[in-house]
């Protein structure tokens, strides 16, 4: 069976950069997005957990998908996270992105109110409903305290726009018998397993270690595509120290992604990483440079 790849295979959950001031920085997210594209990444995620969504107002979720839209142009998708913890106001999120060209919607299940499995398809379903734009369902009951269990998951994958998962739900043997019963797309969230997901018959992943690290991510897929198995194994666990530091330190990848790429400062509540965690994310990163540049070439 081909696997459905409705955005592509290499996404990048994209920052969003701001300004010395806090303001977002339209040009900057422009520049950055094209490199990525550049790089190897098929599609773009904006205003999700890394692109401190809980923290941007709706103006500049919107503007910031026309001006990464101009960017990227035809060459890459553009998904626009669009979730919320109401129903109303993702709804209307969905309608802005659609007509400041978004290409897909990101849709997190509701958070803090924690609502029970019928009640999330249904907030899902009325997202699906609202616009002609297909829909990658965001799960990562980590944060938002809910889980899109496996029997929604299979019911929801009837919806005809409901055509993809962003995977952070830890859950291997759910994500593959929901890969192996729908069509619909696994894109994993967790740069550990983005392989085995891979294996098993995912997409591909939506990563933000991608905002600093696009090719040699990219270059995991694009061997284990050729068929070189070990060469993908090789290949991922170079990422591996990069990501674990950037992903499970302690401290958020919007921080530790924006700190590498000295991308402005971070919105409150969060803080940015001190000098100590840079120089350890610096190492690890020129590490993996200098080890996969042979790979790369």
């Amino acid at each position: 069976m081909t696997t459905p790849r409705p955005f592509g295979r290499a996404l990048c959950a994209m920052i969003t950069p701001f300004t010395s001031t806090g303001e977002l920085d339209l040009g900057a997210a422009a520049r950055h997005a094209a490199r990525l594209v550049a790089d190897g990444c098929d599609g773009l995620v904006l205003s999700g957990t890394t692109g401190e969504s809980p923290t941007t107002t709706d103006a500049e979720k919107t503007a910031l998908v026309r001006a990464v839209r101009r960017a990227a142009g035809g060459r890459a998708h553009i998904v626009a996270g669009v979730g919320s913890a109401s129903t109303r106001h993702t709804v209307e999120l969905a309608r802005a992105a659609e007509r400041a060209g978004a290409d897909g919607l990101l849709v997190v299940t509701p958070y803090y109110s924690r609502p029970p499995q019928d009640a999330i398809e249904a907030h899902m379903r009325t997202v699906a409903d609202a616009t002609a734009l297909p829909v990658m369902l965001y799960d990562i009951p980590g944060r938002t305290g809910a889980r899109i269990g496996t029997a929604a998951l299979l019911r929801l994958a009837e919806h005809p726009r409901i055509v993809a998962v962003k995977d952070c739900a830890y859950d291997l043997l759910g994500s593959s018998t929901v890969i192996a019963r729908t069509s619909l797309a696994y894109y994993s969230g967790c740069e550990e397993l983005n392989l085995p997901l891979y294996a098993v018959g995912a997409a591909g992943y939506v990563s933000t270690v991608a905002n600093v690290a696009p090719r040699q991510l990219r270059a995991v897929l694009d061997a284990f595509d050729r068929g070189d198995t070990g060469e993908a194994a090789r290949l991922n666990g170079l990422t591996l120290p990069l990501a674990e530091l950037m992903m499970a330190s302690g401290l958020p990848g919007t921080v530790t992604a924006k700190a590498l790429l000295d991308a402005g400062p971070v919105r409150e509540p969060l803080q940015p990483a001190d000098r100590g965690a840079v120089d350890g994310l610096r190492v690890a990163y020129e590490e993996l440079l200098a080890r996969s540049g042979a790979s790369l070439r």
